[in-house]
């Protein structure tokens, strides 16, 4: 593993993110696979990216597209087989990249033999690996009232289902065919080393791990506050970075890394993790994580616990939530930079212009966000420019959430138009349309029919187009991505936010030793007038071909400069 005191070579690096069913499609069959990413590995390695971030091919009945694990050590034959994910891992490595598998082990599937075993018997060995309760005191297993506690699922409706068999219930914070093991088991956590440990032998570079700091819980499992209106209790605060979370990621970190030569990389997802908890997560002395993907920014636009709330993001929010993170891990931490994935609507649409500026808007959030200070995940398709899906049908749509969301809007009462609006907004879906390779039928992604429509405005929006264009968005990907390799500033430099509180300029200063950058970026379709101490430096990338009025930004305009001989002169 890296020495703590040196700057770990992810420092400079850039990953990219691969949702596999929606990648490539090598066989016809309409759902994306394993050969077909295999194919497209010219094309990443020419973006620039040095890791490659796979969500997950492990066998799973695919309740949550993938993220319902029912054997962590079999590929899916719906990806392929076991020998196509070796000749990925080897045409990865080839090309001088690295491959980390997304881990989800706060669950299993429901058809995971441990929990089989488990939903068998009460007295079976496999029990305590889950979360089973008896019925809440004074109520008769299965009716309205009687789970062990009040929490919701992050998926609509309880977070607990009444398994009649054994008459108790069980816990499960997704899906209730995702049950969440008991990692206060200790045969739990050394199960999921020794799997850990099983993929680093077969070659992998390290994992993502899916919403890690929800493994430890209360293990009295408290009710929760239930909001104005609400019917479930919000449990997070007894399972969000739990009481014994350090105490079994330091375990992991012992039993799985400790003692490999190599570079690996272990990031974690962190949904509601503070910057002091991120600083714990990530100082590289504990032997926790290398990096957190966490939340805050992404929820900026969206009323608390409800992601189907949303209003436009204000931009001042946004740079108050990025400088805080930045600061507060800039001595010891490390962040995951982001905007998009499987998770989060197309940020093109969200944040941007996916009309007219469509170019500048996302060459300037790509400027915005790999000019920071940690580690830029690129999720498949931003990089052309591609944008939230324009469904007008919930025929359309797969997404287990969504498709809840849109059941529960019915029920209470939220008109069909509306709820098709917020999906079109925010729906997970909006990410997870096929990768847009040609204007040929369906984008080229499949030459069957794909498992989920393709963007209608794939004819103009694709990789063939795009890289043939004189205004190419993955060209400037690519300037950022090789920035980054080059410049020890934008790996490693102080972060210092700039004019804070205006509304659509977003600047800031990066330097190292005698080497200063400022970024500027116009956040808005309006020219804006730049203050005078912004407008003078040597432009090393811009999102223009000509350098324009050096006190002027136009719309969506984003400049990177170097003031190094202004600043020190």
């Amino acid at each position: 593993m890296s020495d703590p005191d040196r700057p770990a070579w992810w420092t400079n690096a850039v990953a990219y993110q691969i949702y596999p069913r929606s990648f490539a499609d090598s066989t016809g069959s309409g759902t994306g696979d394993l050969a077909g990413i295999t194919g497209k590995l010219d094309y990443l390695a020419e973006l620039g990216v040095d890791v490659i971030w796979l969500s997950p091919v492990h066998q799973s009945p695919q309740f949550d597209n993938g993220y319902d694990i029912s054997n962590y050590r079999k590929i899916d034959t719906l990806f392929g087989s076991e020998e196509d994910f070796d000749d990925l891992l080897d045409g990865i490595h080839a090309r001088g990249m690295k491959l980390i598998m997304d881990l989800v082990v706060n669950h299993t599937s429901s058809e995971h033999e441990a929990f089989r075993e488990s939903a068998a018997t009460r007295d079976n060995a496999e029990r305590d690996s889950y979360w089973w309760r008896d019925p809440r005191p004074g109520f008769e297993p299965g009716e309205p009232g009687a789970e062990p506690n009040n929490w919701g699922s992050h998926f609509g409706g309880s977070a607990w289902t009444y398994d009649p068999v054994t008459e108790q219930y069980y816990l499960h914070l997704f899906t209730p065919q995702q049950p969440d093991l008991n990692w206060e088991n200790p045969r739990v956590r050394a199960r999921v080393h020794t799997m850990m440990n099983w993929w680093l032998d077969r070659g992998v570079d390290g994992f993502r791990m899916d919403v890690i700091n929800f493994i430890s819980k209360d293990p009295a499992l408290p009710d929760g506050v239930v909001e104005p209106g609400g019917v479930w209790g919000d449990g997070s605060p007894h399972f969000t970075s739990g009481p014994r979370i350090h105490e079994f990621l330091q375990e992991m970190r012992r039993a799985v890394f400790a003692g490999r030569d190599g570079d690996y990389l272990n990031v974690g997802e962190t949904p509601g993790a503070t910057v002091d908890q991120a600083l714990l997560f990530t100082d590289p002395h504990r032997g926790e994580l290398d990096m957190v993907f966490q939340f805050e920014h992404v929820n900026l636009d969206q009323r608390p616990g409800n992601k189907w709330d949303y209003r436009d993001l204000d931009l001042r929010d946004l740079k108050t939530s990025f400088n805080r993170w930045q600061r507060g891990l800039a001595e010891t931490g490390w962040n995951s930079l982001y905007l998009g994935n499987h998770d989060q609507p197309r940020h093109l649409s969200r944040f941007g212009d996916d009309g007219v500026y469509r170019y500048e808007s996302a060459t300037l959030w790509a400027t915005l966000l790999h000019l920071h200070r940690g580690t830029p995940y690129v999720y498949q398709g931003e990089e052309l420019g591609m944008t939230n899906a324009g469904f007008t049908s919930i025929d359309e749509y797969r997404d287990v959430e969504s498709l809840n969301y849109y059941a529960e809007a019915l029920r209470r009462g939220t008109g069909a138009k509306a709820a098709l609006r917020a999906l079109g907004a925010m729906s997970r879906d909006n990410a997870r349309t096929p990768m847009q390779w040609s204007g040929q039928r369906h984008a080229g992604f499949t030459s069957g029919t794909p498992w989920i429509p393709v963007n209608a405005n794939y004819p103009a929006i694709n990789a063939e187009a795009d890289l043939a264009s004189d205004r190419s968005i993955y060209r400037y990907y690519q300037r950022l991505i090789r920035l980054r390799h080059e410049s020890p500033v934008v790996a490693l430099g102080d972060f210092h936010l700039l004019d804070p509180g205006h509304p659509v300029l977003y600047a800031f200063r990066r330097s190292r030793g005698d080497q200063q950058f400022l970024v500027t970026c116009n956040v808005s379709a309006d020219p804006l007038m730049l203050p005078s101490n912004l407008g003078s430096g040597d432009l090393i990338l811009g999102n223009y071909t000509d350098p324009g009025n050096p006190h002027q930004l136009r719309p969506w305009e984003a400049r990177i400069m170097d003031i190094s001989t202004y600043e020190n002169g």
